[in-house]
């Protein structure tokens, strides 16, 4: 069963302002919890988006040293 109600922002803001302190407190807690993990899988994102790639010929260099490193291994 789902509910769906249509208020503004100035009715949110009454009815918190009528919850109890503590309740308050927790509202705001979570919020800024939801805000700051937001923040952080943004950064992330952004941070994975910018990191630099390895063009066709550096993954050859790559590789082609890991094979020579795996050949001198002495077994």
């Amino acid at each position: 069963m789902e509910f769906s109600v249509n208020i503004n922002y100035n009715q949110i803001l009454k009815l918190i302002r009528q919850l109890p302190k503590k309740d308050i407190e927790k509202l705001t807690r979570t919020l800024q919890s939801e805000i700051s993990s937001e923040k952080s899988a943004k950064s992330l994102e952004k941070l994975i988006l910018q990191a630099p790639t390895w063009t066709d010929s550096d993954l050859k260099e790559y590789k082609n040293a890991r094979s020579h490193i795996n050949k001198s291994r002495v077994a």
